[in-house]
């Protein structure tokens, strides 16, 4: 496969708007093999959730949350993070790529004030800026699930901590579309070996991009506390469900 392919290839590619693939079916997820590819474009999908445990009261999560304006582009890093309007990012993920095809996806992400316990988080367009070949519907929500103490500690409870009665765990969702123009080249491949490749690498992002940052955010939010992390709390879960 790579033999006919090197990365020093220059490639242009066009950019396709996901309003424009109301001919594709929906119900293919990134665990599935069927494919969303047409002559002009490939669709790839998935539905992903996870958790992350802070050791406070639900407010004090609420109230850190309220605030991501001063730390979201901290905990971003390495990832770059330029604000959007009050409540928007323009993120740069990083460099991704396979079979000799690269992207540098940048994405705008507007962080939605809480309603009714549920924070959301939707793609917005970047100012003056039109993604090269790829389109992305960026749809997640993440709530609070109140821990018992008691239930959590409930082998050994951390020496020298002072826990509040119950923990707050944020758990989230969400639902990720892509949309790629890809040059011809790539279409010499077999399409099955595309879309399960694609498949893995949206997998991939994700759960490195998810992972990284919740590790951040839990870190920055008991350090705003002056609390020491406790190791049983440090697991994040990143999970791919079936749609």
């Amino acid at each position: 496969m790579h033999s006919q392919v090197t990365n020093k290839q220059r490639i242009e590619i066009e950019y396709v708007q996901l309003s424009d693939l109301s001919s594709l079916t929906e119900t293919d997820s990134v665990v599935t093999q069927n494919s969303h590819q047409t002559s002009e474009f490939t669709q790839f999908d998935g539905h992903f959730q996870g958790f992350m445990d802070m050791l406070a009261e639900p407010e004090q999560v609420m109230a850190y949350l309220d605030t991501h304006q001063h730390w979201f582009r901290r905990c971003a890093h390495p990832m770059k993070a330029e604000p959007i309007g009050a409540n928007g990012y323009a993120i740069v993920i990083g460099r991704f790529g396979s079979s000799g095809y690269e992207v540098e996806p940048k994405i705008g992400l507007e962080l939605l004030p809480r309603n009714d316990g549920v924070y959301r988080i939707q793609t917005i367009p970047v100012p003056d800026y039109i993604p090269p070949g790829y389109d992305v519907d960026f749809q997640a929500s993440q709530w609070f699930i109140p821990v018992p103490i008691s239930e959590y500690f409930s082998d050994q409870t951390p020496d020298g901590l002072q826990l509040p009665p119950t923990l707050t765990r944020i758990e989230w969702e969400l639902d990720l579309k892509v949309a790629m123009k890809f040059p011809k080249f790539i279409h010499k491949l077999p399409q099955s070996f595309i879309q399960s490749t694609g498949d893995r690498l949206l997998a991939q992002i994700v759960r490195q991009v998810s992972r990284r940052l919740s590790a951040k955010v839990q870190a920055d939010f008991h350090n705003s506390l002056g609390i020491t992390l406790p190791k049983k709390m440090r697991g994040r879960s990143v999970s791919i469900l079936p749609r």
